[in-house]
């Protein structure tokens, strides 16, 4: 199942579930502005690209809810 991680890796941006997130295939988690931006749509993780991450519907937040563990990436190393 989807992590649903709560912040940019990079900016540390909160990334709440319904929010717009952009997700690489390892669930690597950024905002749309760093992906367009400093990024260049370039997963510096894996090297893989991006998707928007799909939303969970509120209903199923209650029984398969959001992570709250926060990953943030150096960002001088990206």
């Amino acid at each position: 199942m989807l992590d649903l991680r709560p912040n940019c890796e990079r900016c540390d941006k909160d990334l709440p579930p319904e929010a717009e997130a952009r997700i690489c295939s390892f669930e690597c988690t950024f905002c749309p502005d760093c992906v367009e931006g400093a990024l260049g749509g370039v997963c510096p993780n894996c090297g893989g690209g991006f998707e928007v991450r799909p939303v969970r519907p509120a209903s199923l937040l209650v029984k398969f809810p959001a992570s709250t563990k926060r990953v943030l990436k150096d960002a001088s190393s990206s």
